[in-house]
This record gives structure tokens, C-alpha cells and sequence, in this order.
């Protein structure tokens, strides 16, 4: 009897390590039924840690009367294609837990610190971040794209912790998120042009904006949709200049932008609206939206769903993951985060597997970006003509069973481009074109 439970126990070991074993491989690194632009690229990955520091900018979060004039201090968190491939790394970071306090966590990453960076001219992407949260959730998508040959900036906002729910909190995100990717972008395609260090191999005039949640409503801003002048006193005046019609609004776009994704974007906080008329429908950068059908924290219909209407002069693509709901574009949960419900939701959704959600992610915003940022129009066939119900594909004579290859796409198949057969059904995606 001793023995056998002896055995049990060991046995529950084993799948505990197992387990945790799984949850800490690099999340860069997509699944074996991943799509197939999710695959990694061909270089290797480099990571540094810089600051970007913007004088003189008041801030929401200091001051007793009016905001205090401080200078800004923005950590940023730099992946980019690299000579070689290396060893890899391990992120330290941490989000806010349940009573405010900070849970500290680690991250495993494939990029190297320091790392020598590969020749040539690579686009430039701004990687934004949601609200508490940090570039290290967002890695697995900063370490994708640079091994693709992309410069990813990923600003740390420093916003206070999500659990203190009061509009002088609140007034930080809404703040920083606007200016900080507006100063980030500027300094970073500044640097580009100079040849200044890591930047030198970044191109200033080919630069997309990708931005989740609070992020999302930032990156929207930084392209164009003017902020509503409702945003100046919810942010004790500090964005007062940059509202639409202020002098300064116009500082807020960003210079030479080429595409934009917004991952569950936010577009109202809290009933204060974020945007004034036109709206987006002011931004003429092609956009991917992404969202979850079930996403009540920004909304799917109206919310995410109505910007994607709205941005008429646009040509702009919704995908939609059919019952997911916000927690899509963290990493999966690392052990440390798993010990109570709310450090898990963070990070995980109901319903989908979150190694699923991110490969799916990652195969469509490396099409989009390819195509209309590097100009490589043969990516084209996976986003372009698509069925808009993934479970409505057909690929007649395809291989039965548990066929792993890819669909061919059109003319062959309606199974869209890129996918197994049986690993695409749950999404929508959808296209407009821009109107005059």
C-alpha cells in the first residue's frame, strides 16, 4: 500500500513538474499546431533596457493645485533582430495582485541581452502595453516580430496599480499613454535617422504602432482620432493642450506610420469618452483590430466591433476570437501567477487555450505588417479574401486524419491560408476597404 502511494505521489510530481516545465518555455516559441505565420524568423533576437527621458511634461499623478511640470522617465524595453542566435534570457517583472501589492514573476525569453545586431534596414514598431501592466507580458510578441526583422520599442508606462479605482489614478494611463508612444516614437525614429546605437538599424520611415487594452486606446490616439475634450479634466488638465482643436493636438500623430494594430482596444474609460468627432474614422493608417467576442471590459458590439465601422477611410481588418473575452494578448500564466483567481485572469481566458491565442495573433499581425509595412504583397493571400467564418472553409481533397500541413488558400481551399484543417474554426475575420 505504501509503495503504490509512493508511486501516486511521484506520479504527481512528475505532472506537476511537467507542467509547470511546459508554462515556462519561452511563449515566443508557438505550438506545434500553431499557423504558420506564427513561426519564428529567421534571425536571432537581441533585448536591451534603456530610458527615454522627456523634459518638462506635466504630470496628473504629482502635484496638489494643477499637475506638476516633471521630467518624464520612460523605461524601455528594446527587442531586435540579431546577428546570431543565443542563449536566451529570463524577464523579472510583476502585475498588481488583488490587494494592490506587487507579485513578482519571471518570464523565460529566447532573446539574448546585448546581443550583436544582424545587418540591414529594419522597420520600426512601438509596442504598447495595457493598463498595469508591463513589456515583458508583451514579449512574445516583441521577441516574434524581431526575429522577423523588426525594432520593437516597448515603452513601460509605470501606471499606478489597476486596484486603486479613482479618477486621480486613472488619470495617469490616460495620460501617459497618448504622450508617451507620441515622445517614444519621435525619440526612437530620431535615433533611427542619427544611427544612434541599437537604433541604427531601424527604419524611421517605415514605423507601425501596435497597442492592447489601454494601450490599444493609446496607439488609436497616436494615428489620429483626436482626443475628446472631455479627456483634459479627467487627466487634471494635462492633456488640455493635445484635446481636439488645442495647439498641440497635433503632436500626438505620429510621423512616417505605416499600419497599426489595436488588440482590445479601449475607446471609453469609465464614461468618460476618449475620442472626439470624427473619431477614427480621422485615421488613414491600414488597421488590424483584434477582440474577443465576449470581451466586456472594452466592449465587442458596440465597442471594438464599432471602431472597425467607424474607420471608414481606412482599409482595416477585425479578427475575432468567437467567445473569447480581454485576457488575449498576455502571456499564458507563469506558476507564480496561478496561486489565486485574480492573478490568473490576468492572463487567461475561459474558453481558449492562450498558446492558441497568441499564435493566431501573431500569424495574422505578421501578414499584416509584412504586407503593408515591408510591401510584401505575397502576404496579401493570408489576410485579403478570407471566408469571414473560419468554420465555413472547405478544401476538397485534403488530406484526412490528423493532417498537420497548411492550407494552400485560394484558389484550392477556403480553409484560410496558413491554417491546419482542424485548427480553424472559432474566428471571424473580416475586411473593409477605405472610403474616399
Amino acid at each position: 500500500m505504501i509503495g503504490r502511494i509512493g508511486i501516486a505521489a511521484a506520479a504527481c510530481a512528475a505532472a506537476i513538474f511537467a507542467f509547470e516545465g511546459q508554462a515556462q518555455q519561452a511563449p515566443a516559441r508557438p505550438s506545434i499546431d500553431a499557423p504558420e505565420l506564427a513561426a519564428l524568423g529567421s534571425h536571432g533576437i537581441g533585448v536591451a533596457d534603456l530610458e527615454f527621458v522627456e523634459a518638462g511634461r506635466a504630470d496628473p499623478l504629482q502635484g496638489a493645485d494643477k499637475p506638476a511640470i516633471v521630467d518624464r522617465h520612460i523605461p524601455i524595453k528594446l527587442w531586435y533582430p540579431a546577428a546570431a542566435k543565443g542563449a536566451g534570457t529570463r524577464y523579472r517583472t510583476a502585475l498588481p495582485g488583488e490587494k494592490g501589492g506587487d507579485v513578482p514573476f519571471e518570464v523565460p525569453g529566447l532573446a539574448t541581452p546585448g546581443a550583436a545586431a544582424a545587418k540591414g534596414r529594419f522597420p520600426l514598431v512601438i509596442l504598447a502595453h495595457g493598463y498595469s501592466n508591463t513589456p515583458e507580458v508583451l514579449s512574445w510578441l516583441g521577441e516574434n516580430l524581431a526575429s522577423k526583422g523588426y525594432v520593437v520599442v516597448a515603452p513601460a508606462f509605470r501606471d499606478p496599480p489597476i486596484t486603486i479605482r479613482t479618477p486621480a489614478a486613472r488619470a495617469g494611463p490616460l495620460t501617459s499613454r497618448p504622450l508617451d508612444i507620441a515622445f517614444v516614437a519621435a525619440e526612437a525614429q530620431r535615433r533611427a535617422k542619427a544611427g544612434q546605437g541599437a537604433f541604427a538599424a531601424a527604419d524611421a520611415e517605415r514605423t507601425a504602432l501596435i497597442g492592447y487594452s489601454m494601450g490599444g486606446y493609446g496607439v488609436l490616439t497616436a494615428a489620429g482620432a483626436p482626443l475628446d475634450p472631455a479627456v483634459a479634466g479627467a487627466t487634471r488638465g494635462a492633456l488640455a493642450p493635445y484635446v481636439a482643436g488645442a495647439a498641440k493636438a497635433e503632436r500626438l500623430k505620429v510621423a512616417d506610420l505605416k499600419a497599426v494594430v489595436a488588440i482590445s482596444p479601449a475607446s471609453n474609460l469609465y464614461g468618460t469618452p476618449l475620442w472626439a468627432a470624427p473619431g477614427v474614422a480621422a485615421i488613414r493608417a491600414p488597421t488590424l483590430f483584434v477582440v474577443g467576442s465576449q470581451d466586456h471590459v472594452v466592449g465587442y458590439d458596440p465597442g471594438v466591433r464599432t471602431l472597425f465601422e467607424q474607420e471608414v477611410h481606412a482599409p482595416r481588418y477585425l479578427l475575432t476570437f468567437r467567445e473569447a473575452a480581454h485576457s488575449i494578448a498576455l502571456i499564458g500564466a507563469p506558476p507564480a501567477m496561478r496561486e489565486s483567481f485574480w492573478d490568473l485572469d490576468w492572463f487567461e481566458d475561459a474558453v481558449w487555450r492562450k498558446d492558441r491565442l497568441m499564435a493566431v495573433q501573431a500569424h495574422f499581425i505578421t501578414a499584416f505588417l509584412d504586407r503593408y509595412v515591408k510591401g510584401e504583397e505575397a502576404k496579401a493571400s493570408y489576410i485579403d479574401g478570407l471566408v469571414p467564418n473560419s468554420n465555413n472553409g472547405k478544401w476538397v481533397g485534403a488530406p484526412g486524419g490528423r493532417y498537420a500541413g497548411f492550407s494552400p488558400g485560394a484558389p484550392a481551399a477556403t480553409i484560410w491560408k496558413g491554417f491546419q484543417p482542424s485548427r480553424v474554426s472559432g474566428m471571424n475575420f473580416e475586411f473593409k476597404p477605405a472610403q474616399p
